[in-house]
């Protein structure tokens, strides 16, 4: 099954546009902290941003000294945007789903994806090409919604009062397409495990570094209260694999 473009739906992409810009979503204050944190030395790499989205990363890779980056992505809305926000000759943005990008071998000192490999269907296939375009000793760092928040997609269970109560998991083994509303209806992710994700990269040749699974930074939560209930399930994954030989 091809990549899903949900980000082309106009009303998605209005609402993704004012959450993301706006910063007031889980980017800012959970997932760039940590995948930041994870970047090896970027100083004349050449990185892939998978699934670049606006290009935040592809932006910053480049502030923090990346020779040059290849940022894709499937939404050719997406890409417009990116490059609207970004005149660096260095940053090249094509319009590119996840599956259909070719091996390039050794080609990539960094490849990075945002949020993005949920949305795809052949998890499997991506890892093996990434694992064979980056260079020996080349990271692979990516985020993902937290297979405990993909599991159910319903969120969570309230009390007559609206309190939350709980985060339900159900179905976890059952590895599937999952359906739910976000800005529109019928937004489809893949659900996989933890063992899933991480096993793929080891049977790809790749040896895992690093997992996180963040929580709201603190500088963050005096503005945002309502970020402790992050802390109760984790809604995020983030990894960080290398590709030794």
């Amino acid at each position: 099954m091809p990549d899903q473009n949900i980000y082309n739906d106009a009303l998605f992409f209005e609402g993704y546009s004012k959450l993301r810009w706006s910063e007031t979503g889980l980017n800012k204050v959970m997932e760039e902290p940590a995948i930041r944190s994870l970047m090896p030395g970027l100083k004349g790499k050449r990185v892939l941003d998978l699934g670049c989205g606006f290009g935040h990363v592809a932006r910053y890779v480049r502030k923090m000294g990346a020779a040059d980056v290849l940022a894709v992505d499937i939404s050719d809305r997406m890409i417009e945007a990116a490059r609207q926000a970004s005149d660096d000759p260095a940053i090249l943005y094509a319009v590119t789903a996840m599956q259909d990008i070719e091996p390039m071998p050794g080609r990539f000192d960094l490849i990075v994806s945002s949020m993005a490999l949920h949305y795809i269907d052949d998890y499997a296939g991506v890892v093996a090409v990434m694992a064979e375009s980056l260079t020996a000793g080349g990271s692979f760092l990516f985020s993902i919604e937290h297979p405990i928040f993909t599991s159910l997609l319903q969120g969570w269970v309230v009390d007559s009062a609206g309190k939350r109560l709980h985060w339900p998991v159900d179905r976890y083994h059952e590895e599937s397409e999952r359906h739910y509303t976000w800005f529109v209806d019928n937004v489809r992710k893949y659900h996989r495990t933890v063992a899933t994700y991480l096993n793929t990269l080891t049977d790809n040749g790749l040896t895992i570094r690093r997992v996180l699974e963040p929580e709201a930074q603190p500088e963050f939560l005096a503005e945002r209260p309502a970020l402790t209930d992050e802390s109760r399930r984790p809604p995020l994954l983030v990894v960080s694999a290398q590709k030794f030989g």
